[in-house]
């Protein structure tokens, strides 16, 4: 079972890559992302997987582009596990009893104190992964499928 985050803007929905390769099957392929949460911390996993519209809870899906081949998957793992992955973000703050945002384990913001956005699965993709594999060559941006 998950539950939102009440300190997040909702709706949020956990973000991935995915690769369709059919190497396991028909639209089978490789998910990679960030897996934890804000009071554990992240970090990156791939897995041979299947089509993410086959799941329950699938929400949407965008063409991205494509790999080369020569690039999938050790390059491919190599760009996306040097990525700093979510750190842990809050901890349990004993003086008001409640789980909450931290500056770092033990150092907790004083009420009304500005506070930076947290990231989690969205942020690492969209801010991160993806502008890290452009960079990098591996994903090649294009409008349709092949």
């Amino acid at each position: 079972m998950v539950m939102q985050d009440p300190e997040m803007p909702s709706p949020r929905y956990h973000n991935t890559i995915f690769i369709e390769t059919w190497e396991d099957g028909y639209k089978s392929g490789r998910t990679c992302h960030v897996i934890g949460d804000l009071v554990t911390g992240m970090t990156y996993n791939t897995r041979i997987d299947q089509d993410p519209e086959l799941d329950a809870i699938f929400f949407a899906k965008h063409f991205l582009g494509i790999l080369k081949t020569s690039d999938y998957p050790d390059r491919l793992n190599e760009v996306l596990e040097k990525l700093p992955a979510p750190p842990k973000q809050k901890s349990f703050n004993p003086r008001t009893m409640r789980t909450e945002q931290h500056k770092s384990p033990g150092v907790f913001y004083e009420p009304g104190e500005e506070r930076p956005p947290m990231v989690k699965c969205t942020e690492w993709t969209m801010n991160q992964a993806i502008p890290a594999l452009l960079e990098a060559g591996i994903l090649i941006q294009t409008s349709e499928p092949p």
